[in-house]
């Protein structure tokens, strides 16, 4: 679904254009990220850069590829938040590797306060650290002794 968006905002929006949605809140954009989820380190200028945003990227792969596979709760929050890390890493890894940049088009405004652009890939990885941060709160409520009787 990551790849079919940015195929599709890439066809029909040229470059750095948009199409309002909900005027004054939302709008599909079509701009480029050269750094990592929304626009981090995008102003870094080394040429090694983009080599390390992929090298990154595909470490964190395999550590969460390794993980879920020694894994034995299979449908469990946890592996349900690093399998979309996974996945949204995957697809931004995938433009930066074909492009060496990722397309963001998701763009959010409220006031004069404006979200960086992102695209579904990101989306996937934060929502895949949300259910990994509930996870822990969720472990230390069930871990935490019970209170005493009076």
């Amino acid at each position: 679904m990551d790849q079919v968006t940015k195929l599709i905002v890439a066809k029909t929006i040229p470059l750095y254009d948009s199409v309002q949605v909900i005027p004054g809140f939302f709008r599909i954009s079509h701009v480029v990220n050269r750094g990592a989820a929304f626009s981090l380190f995008a102003d870094i200028r080394s040429p090694l850069a983009p080599l390390g945003l992929l090298l990154f990227s595909a470490i964190v792969m395999a550590v969460i590829t390794v993980m879920l596979a020694k894994s034995k709760r299979v449908l469990s929050r946890t592996n349900i938040g690093l399998a979309l890390i996974l996945g949204g890493a995957f697809g931004n890894f995938v433009d930066r590797l074909l492009m060496g940049h990722v397309v963001d088009f998701l763009a959010f405004r409220i006031g004069t306060f404006h979200w960086p652009d992102f695209n579904l890939a990101d989306t996937a990885i934060v929502s895949g650290a949300c259910l990994l941060i509930l996870d822990v709160f969720f472990e230390a409520k069930a871990e935490a002794p019970p209170a005493p009787a009076n």
